[in-house]
Formats: structure tokens, C-alpha cells, sequence
């Protein structure tokens, strides 16, 4: 058993694809119209192409529990999920630089760094890099 997809909830795809792929520099993998409004959408990492893809999930639209819970995970400021990057401070410089607005800045915390940024999307996301 291995994974090969993960969720991640939007509010709105297209925004999201924009903001994934134009500033956090993923590939879009699929693109596949579900109905109307709705699309299989996933995008993979540019170093792992053939790796785990990433889905943008529209269900706080759709799923009032979705939308609860990625409500309170941002009130209280916690991150949906982290992505590793080889240095936290120069990703950190490099999304500063394209208005990615950050609650938490490179903090050293022992065995890794992190900082936290907000997707636009309704996520906090963790940037993790392990020292």
C-alpha cells in the first residue's frame, strides 16, 4: 500500500491552482471536469512528477462539516498540512517576495524550522525544513 493522492480543501480551485502553481511552483497533473462548477484537479511536485499528487478539493462548498473544520484550523492558526523544502528561510524570502503572507516566520524549533503561510485558500500551510 502507498499513497499516491492528498486532499486538500479550496474554496475556490481556480484560485487555488493559480496560487499553488504561480507561487508555490507546482505542476498541474489533472485537469478533468466533474460538473459544472467542479474539477478533478491535482498537481504533483516538480521534483517528483510521478509522485504523489495533490488534489484541490472543493468541499468547504460543498460539505458544511469541511468548511467547519477548515474554519477552525485557521482560527486557531493551525496548519492543514506542511511541505518539506530543503530552506525554510530562503523559501520563506522567495514567497515574501511574491506577497505570500506568512503568521509565522522561520522559527528554529530543534530538530527542524518552520514557518506557516496562509494559501489564500483557507489553509495555514507549514513549510518544514529538517536540520
Amino acid at each position: 500500500m502507498k499513497v499516491t493522492v492528498i486532499s486538500i480543501p479550496v474554496r475556490d480551485q481556480q484560485k487555488a491552482l493559480e496560487f499553488y502553481t504561480q507561487k508555490l511552483g507546482f505542476i498541474k497533473k489533472l485537469d478533468i471536469p466533474l460538473n459544472e462548477t467542479d474539477r478533478w484537479l491535482t498537481l504533483v511536485s516538480p521534483e517528483d512528477q510521478d509522485g504523489v499528487q495533490l488534489v484541490l478539493e472543493p468541499g468547504p462548498v460543498h460539505f458544511e462539516p469541511c468548511r467547519v473544520y477548515q474554519d477552525a484550523l485557521m482560527d486557531a492558526g493551525y496548519p492543514y498540512t506542511q511541505f518539506d523544502v530543503e530552506n525554510v528561510q530562503e523559501e520563506y524570502d522567495r514567497l515574501l517576495g511574491l506577497d505570500v503572507e506568512f503568521s509565522v516566520a522561520p522559527t528554529d524549533m530543534g530538530t527542524v524550522k518552520i514557518a506557516v503561510f496562509n494559501d489564500t485558500c483557507g489553509n495555514n500551510i507549514q513549510l518544514v525544513e529538517y536540520l
